[in-house]
């Protein structure tokens, strides 16, 4: 017999297995507001984040250097990809409304296939701290800021969002968790 007949025996029951692997993929869905359920899914509680830490390390009088921390948890028995977070800071002694910083940590997907992605993987029922050193530069402008960052006692508050799914990049729908903290 042609050996091309059992290739394509062999690659047509290959697509047929993974085909079936994604359809039939766990799935959780996170609870709505209205409080309806679905049978034969479970439910998932949403994720729990917290600022972790919030403090200035260094102020020169051309650059100013604030770390950032954030924990997040996840309170379900299964894993969760944690793709990004997305964050604005102010501080509200200066501005209740001029973000100073922001950032994102992570990375979303772009393609089918990424490789070196820069997300992460929460196991069920562990939590995960998400950190970042920020630099800012100072200019004759920021005169105020930066008195304000040179006291001990700054008023903060970080606002944003986390995106993430739940047990795999191909089950599951993307969600999002908003969030603010004052400090």
């Amino acid at each position: 017999m042609n050996p091309k007949i059992f290739v394509g025996i062999a690659v047509v029951v290959l697509a047929i297995i993974l085909g079936g692997i994604l359809l039939v993929g766990p799935t959780i869905v996170i609870t709505s507001q209205e409080g309806t359920e679905n049978q034969g899914v479970s439910v998932a509680k949403p994720l729990q984040i917290e600022l972790e830490d919030l403090s200035v390390e260094r102020v020169s009088e051309r650059t100013a250097t604030i770390n950032i921390a954030f924990k997040i948890s996840n309170p379900n028995p299964r894993a969760v990809i944690v793709q990004t977070m997305d964050y604005q800071l102010f501080e509200t002694d200066y501005s209740e409304f001029e973000q100073i910083s922001g950032g994102e940590i992570g990375s979303r997907p772009t393609g089918m296939v990424e490789f070196g992605s820069n997300y992460y993987t929460l196991l069920g029922e562990n939590s995960i701290i998400l950190k970042e050193t920020i630099t800012l530069k100072g200019s004759e402008n920021t005169s105020e800021l930066w008195r304000i960052l040179n006291e001990d006692d700054q008023s903060w508050r970080v606002s944003g969002t986390v995106f993430y799914n739940l047990s795999s990049m191909t089950s599951g729908q993307e969600n999002t968790l908003d969030f603010e903290f004052t400090k």
